[in-house]
């Protein structure tokens, strides 16, 4: 299986569909999920210092033997650690725990510090020292966005937001591209949540796919970088086998009407 990739507004390919690690509950299953998931053909894995896994992810790359250029790892800062001279020395740590020599891509992970400019600074230097390939943030909506951008020297490459029909904000979306941000979706399969809800099972049936393969689908079809999370192997396998059929434009605009605010994290609206 190939994945396609996104070019971002530096130049650099990242993988259209990825691996999401956040697993609090199974992290001792995290690098047996990451080698299932590379074994597929998965090539974009994602976590972060806050989901105390980044040396299981390390493991799995280790098991796997795919050359490094082969594979893109995201990891984050958390909260905690903002700051100019606190973001370089969690930046140290993980890289220390991923085992690697320079890291793909590096997010904020929350707007939530008081100082998250001094945060993005420090990500800045860490671009020009070549020690990542790029930067950006996550769950971080226009006024975040408008904050930064004013104050930047590196437009973010990245955006990380929830992303699923149930809480599709196009306006997100929109501004993302005007300023040539790549919008990465967490969260697309809303935790089950939704998987029985009526409109999408019927959906499901008329194209033949599982609930989640529909929202995966969905995602990806509005280009949007898309990181479904699972430990379990013939889940990951299905959540990756969904570039054998194309929703219509049709069903597209019917799934972008399922907007209902549903959400497995804080809404950034609530962050000031």
């Amino acid at each position: 299986m190939t994945i396609p990739s996104v070019t971002l507004n530096n130049g650099v390919d990242m993988p259209l569909l990825g691996l999401g690690v956040y697993a609090p509950q199974h992290n001792s299953e995290v690098q047996q999920a990451v080698e299932w998931a590379l074994e597929a053909g998965c090539r974009l894995i994602d976590t972060a210092s806050a989901y105390g896994n980044e040396r299981e992810v390390a493991d799995a790359l280790r098991a796997a033997s795919l050359p490094r250029s082969e594979v893109f790892i995201t990891t984050k800062v958390w909260d905690d650690d903002q700051g100019y001279d606190a973001t370089l020395r969690a930046f140290d740590r993980s890289l220390e725990k991923l085992q690697l020599d320079v890291l793909d891509l590096y997010l904020i992970h929350w707007p939530s510090s008081p100082h998250r400019l001094d945060t993005w600074r420090a990500l800045e230097k860490l671009y020009a020292d070549g020690r990542v390939r790029a930067i950006g943030v996550s769950n971080y909506y226009q006024p975040h966005l408008d904050e930064l951008i004013g104050q930047a020297t590196v437009v973010p490459a990245v955006n990380q937001v929830e992303f699923s029909p149930y809480c599709y904000l196009p306006d997100v979306l929109a501004y993302c591209r005007s300023k040539t941000i790549q919008l990465q979706g967490y969260a697309p399969l809303v935790r089950g949540e939704k998987r029985n809800d009526p409109p999408l099972l019927a959906l499901a049936e008329k194209y033949n796919k599982s609930t989640y393969q529909l929202l995966v689908r969905w995602s990806v079809q509005h280009g949007v970088v898309t990181i479904p999370k699972s430990v379990k192997r013939d889940r990951i396998r299905e959540n990756l086998d969904v570039l054998d059929f194309t929703i219509s434009d049709e069903d597209m605009a019917l799934m972008n009407t399922f907007y209902d605010n549903t959400r497995v994290a804080t809404d950034p609206r609530e962050i000031p």
